[in-house]
């Protein structure tokens, strides 16, 4: 077992590793290419008197800036658990995704007001040719950086490299945009560029709300994806002795890095040292296939050989099938000696009144069976399926 346990670990710091190079090497990418790119427009920007071409490299310049934080923040994410962070330190990456947006929204600010000046001092741009040409291999190159980058933050689970692609991709089409005024006005004589600016400003800005968004929803602490809930529910459920999973909870302490808690349905019949036998297969089980650490498995037990349990329940969820917004009953379990009846139930966060509607069932409930000491709990509805 301790060579099993030692191996894993090895595997899993191996995986960190070249998890941390990845994002590394691709942020490096990124910094010299938007650096390169950012040279390249600044100077055609300022030869042309362009206000849009000028934004547009400095939104390079804010592309190159966020890749750094996204390798700062990846050395300090990588560093090992501790006794003052026993979780480690992998929440650091959606620091530094915050930091980015906060860079992405100053950048947008910035050129608004240098968009807005323009305007009302409007200064005629000259372009070329060449210029031209340069901008247009520009965009192929942050096109397709932009598709890399956001690709391989997808494969590692980095919200910084996401972040980044997903705003590389928004400049390329903001270099469409600025190509096309300058084609307007080689052709017509319209200058419309400084409206173009405030325009490209705005949607820097929305790009770095969006930024800002999903790191503060993943500092929060957000609902895991339901194919990952999905798939550990399975795995617990493919324990022998398990008859039910419910109130899966999991706690995201950075990029594949889980602590979870879940309840399992047993028989009554069960020993305690069967039960403490089953929740060592469970957290190993878990372990082994999604390198999850279990922290608490608790238990309820099922009515095995009591016909009218089952009848109590069946009524029950009968009734609740005219509640859409009723998830999930679980846990319910009859006790005959004490005459009592208890069961969890799960409604669903959008409903409307969420705690009215659940005060009422667990009334009609109660109502339903006066024989017993009934106790309904209201769960929450974290990882119900």
């Amino acid at each position: 077992m301790a060579e099993t346990a030692e191996t894993t670990e090895k595997t899993g710091i191996g995986e960190k590793a070249s998890r941390e190079s990845v994002i590394v090497r691709t942020s490096a990418l990124g910094i010299v290419a938007n650096m390169v790119l950012a040279g390249f427009k600044a100077a055609i920007g300022l030869l042309s008197n362009s206000i849009a071409i000028t934004l547009d490299s400095v939104n390079n310049l804010s592309d190159a800036a966020s890749s750094v934080i996204t390798i700062i923040g990846t050395k300090l994410a990588s560093k090992p658990a501790d006794k003052k962070h026993p979780f480690g330190h992998g929440r650091i990456e959606y620091l530094s995704a915050m930091v980015i947006g906060l860079i992405i929204l100053y950048a947008g600010i910035t050129s608004l007001v240098e968009s807005v000046k323009k305007i009302v001092n409007p200064t005629e741009p000259e372009y070329g040719w060449t210029s031209m040409a340069i901008l247009a291999s520009a965009v192929v190159v942050k096109v397709a950086m932009g598709l890399y980058v956001k690709k391989t933050g997808e494969k590692v689970k980095s919200e910084s490299l996401v972040a980044s692609g997903k705003d590389a991709l928004t400049d390329s089409l903001v270099s469409v945009a600025t190509i096309a005024a300058a084609l307007l006005f080689i052709n017509t004589g319209i200058s419309a560029e400084a409206y173009l600016g405030a325009l490209i400003s705005i949607l820097i800005l929305k790009a770095g709300i969006e930024t800002l968004k999903d790191a503060i929803s993943a500092i929060l602490g957000q609902r895991v994806d339901a194919d990952t809930a999905r798939s550990l529910k399975q795995t617990i459920a493919g324990v022998e002795g398990v008859r039910g999973v419910f109130d899966l909870t999991m706690n995201d302490y950075g990029p594949d890095s889980f602590v979870a808690s879940a309840h399992i349905e047993v028989s009554d019949e069960t020993t305690i040292a069967e039960v403490d036998k089953l929740q060592w297969k469970i957290s190993k089980a878990v372990f082994e296939k999604h390198g999850i650490i279990m922290s608490a498995i608790g238990v309820y037990p099922s009515n095995m050989g009591d016909s009218s349990a089952g009848e109590i329940k069946r009524k029950i969820k009968e009734h609740l099938e005219q509640y859409p917004e009723v998830l999930e009953l679980h846990g319910l379990y009859l006790d005959k000696e004490e005459m009592s009846l208890r069961m969890d139930m799960v409604i669903d966060f959008d409903a409307k009144d969420r705690i009215g509607l659940f005060n009422k069932l667990k009334n009609e409930i109660v109502g339903m069976f006066p024989q017993y000491k009934t106790s309904v709990n209201l769960d929450l509805d974290i990882c119900a399926l």
